[in-house]
């Protein structure tokens, strides 16, 4: 499996941003680093899994389209 890289983009309803390679805390005044590496890491590892859980999603989207394809042609 190939590695699951973090979206660049605000994180499931979170007040963080990725934004090139770098995260943000996101509040009405603006945007602020984040600098707390225990925190950063934190984000990485949450990211990592948001991206492996929306490729499972996608993979089992496509495999039920590939079913109910291929059972549309045995019907035939």
């Amino acid at each position: 499996m190939s590695t699951l890289t973090p979206r660049p983009e605000r994180l499931a309803h979170a007040p963080v941003l990725l934004r090139d390679g770098r995260w943000w805390w996101v509040s009405g005044p603006g945007a602020f680093p984040v600098t707390d590496p225990t925190f950063t890491s934190t984000l990485n590892g949450f990211s990592q899994a948001m991206a492996a859980a929306d490729q499972a999603v996608a993979d089992l989207h496509a495999r039920q389209s590939r079913a109910a394809t291929s059972g549309a042609r045995e019907r035939r």
